[in-house]
């Protein structure tokens, strides 16, 4: 009895002491309480209702009657039943691992380049920026034009030196669509990993690789033992948010093939715009936009756990 009432009286005392914590801070809280509006009304709101609306059956006449009937799972099997699902998956996996790790190489090998400091070199750093800045849309209508069958500067090109005897078909035919659109958005995506990897290698400290070269370490040795390990954070960051950038990618598919020809550049992005507001199933367009948010946040909490680890290894 006496110690129920000794621990009922630690926890009053405790309670108090939080409360006269926030009491004496609500100064601070008032300077974050803007930003969590910001982030219940424009992320929290949308995301609760997108997942409501999954679970119901809403249509266009449903939408503008009321009333939606709730269905439960229904839209999620549905929605794995059909081959397009698995097609669009597939596709937006391909897409994003496929621009992944050739925006990383050869942004990385730019980085590299450019390291050496040598005249000009960041004017021309400079200049390889254009295609990063180009809004997303313009870029992907200069590509639609560039590699039109009937027309297009590539075609043009390759036909003028005798690479090729009859035009390719780069964005009509379902067999390369999706690596021509692939090659778009390495062609975007190569400045943004060369600015981030540059940034990194500019703060390695020259005296470690000093060390190295009068040890008779050779360049090769230099970077797999000091350049890949020490730059290890940044290339993480690169790898995760490039990944993330690109999974969802929507407007350069939609702008060059619109998820075509024959699904066969369809990706969970331009699945769920399709049904949400060509076939007007807004429920099936939600469940798709779920799924497509429960994957990226799965790889948001693997990206947190291993900056988690690096912590506490640097921390050890």
């Amino acid at each position: 009895m006496a110690n129920t009432s000794a621990k009922n009286y630690e926890n009053k005392v405790e309670k108090q002491s939080i409360w006269k914590k926030v009491l004496s801070n609500w100064q601070g809280y008032l300077f974050v309480l803007p930003a969590v509006i910001y982030m219940l009304v424009l992320i929290g709101y949308p995301l609760i209702y997108n997942l409501i609306l999954s679970f119901q059956n809403v249509n266009l006449a449903v939408f503008n009657a009321g009333g939606a009937e709730f269905v439960g799972w229904q839209n999620y099997v549905s929605l794995f039943q059909q081959d397009v699902f698995w097609i669009s998956l597939k596709n937006t996996m391909v897409y994003t691992v496929g621009s992944v790790v050739f925006q990383f190489v050869l942004g990385f090998l730019l980085a590299l380049f450019f390291s050496m400091k040598f005249k000009l070199a960041s004017f021309l750093r400079g200049v390889m920026m254009v295609s990063w800045l180009i809004p997303l849309t313009i870029s992907a209508l200069l590509f639609r034009f560039m590699m039109g069958a009937d027309g297009g500067i590539v075609n043009q090109f390759l036909l003028s030196i005798g690479l090729v005897n009859q035009p390719i078909e780069w964005l009509t035919s379902p067999d390369i669509a999706l690596w021509t659109i692939i090659l778009t958005n390495i062609w975007v995506g190569i400045p943004f990993n060369m600015l981030l990897l540059s940034t990194g290698l500019s703060s390695l400290p020259e005296e470690i690789y000093e060390s190295a070269s009068l040890d008779g370490a050779n360049i090769f040795q230099k970077f797999y033992h000091l350049t890949l390990p020490l730059l290890k954070p940044v290339i993480l960051v690169v790898m995760m948010l490039g990944f993330i950038y690109t999974f969802k990618v929507f407007d350069l598919v939609f702008v060059m093939t619109g998820g075509g020809p024959i699904n066969s550049t369809e990706v969970l992005s331009t699945l769920a715009y399709r049904y949400s507001f060509d076939d007007f199933e807004f429920s099936m367009g939600a469940a798709s936009a779920n799924i497509l948010f429960i994957i990226l946040f799965a790889i948001s909490l693997v990206y947190l756990w291993m900056i988690n680890r690096d912590n506490k290894e640097a921390g050890q």
